[in-house]
């Protein structure tokens, strides 16, 4: 664990600089996180920098995430993604042991990020969320924490400027998840995350609109 946040530091020092020059990123933290204890960020997801993005926006926590298999084919993206807490899940196949690796980081105390949407918008759009947030959240009783990436510059450029929000820790009871919790208690509380995250979309295309 000591070399893995050694590494963790490192990645930071490495890719702070290089992205702040690329993307201009403007980090909005209605709340601080809490410092210790395992929980969810819950966020949209409109590109591959967006991991390295919100890890970077937060300084007092490490950020561990999900990526597609693909992006460790190189090795040396590969391992400054894998130092900036990232692990490999297979489209369709290897889901399952994915999620059960965040559910024993979050059982750790760890913080594990979740892209609400299931997949990457193309338009930066936000698309319609899927309840898996929701599960872990309601499975291992934790807060979530809804967070919003949003262009607001030139939309069709790769490296337009970012605002990374985090909103304010919604708790199980807020959300509606107790144990026992079914499928309507789920569907509502990934409506309430998605809300969120739109209000801070909303907010943020007014605040920056100029870019």
């Amino acid at each position: 664990m000591g070399q893995s946040k050694a590494l963790y530091a490192v990645g930071k020092v490495v890719c702070k600089p290089i992205f702040k020059l690329l993307y201009r990123y403007i980090t909005v933290i209605e709340q601080p996180l809490p410092l210790e204890g395992g929980l969810i960020i819950a966020s949209n997801h409109i590109s591959n920098s967006d991991p390295v993005l919100l890890g970077l926006s937060q300084k007092k926590r490490r950020l561990f995430f999900m990526a597609k298999i693909e992006l460790f084919k190189n090795k040396f993206f590969g391992a400054l993604i894998r130092a900036l807490g990232a692990f490999p899940v297979e489209r369709g196949a290897g889901d399952g042991k994915a999620i059960k690796t965040g559910e024993d980081l979050i059982r750790d105390g760890e913080i594990m990020t979740i892209f609400i949407e299931g997949g990457r918008s193309k338009t930066g759009e936000l698309m319609r969320p899927r309840s898996g947030c929701a599960l872990v959240a309601q499975q291992m009783q934790v807060p979530v924490v809804p967070a919003c990436i949003t262009i607001v510059g030139n939309k069709k450029h790769t490296f337009a400027k970012r605002v990374i929000h985090f909103g304010k820790p919604l708790t199980p009871k807020e959300l509606g998840l107790t144990p026992d919790s079914g499928r309507r208690e789920l569907k509502g509380a990934t409506t309430m995350i998605m809300d969120e995250i739109k209000r801070m979309r909303e907010q943020d295309l007014i605040e920056y609109k100029k870019g």
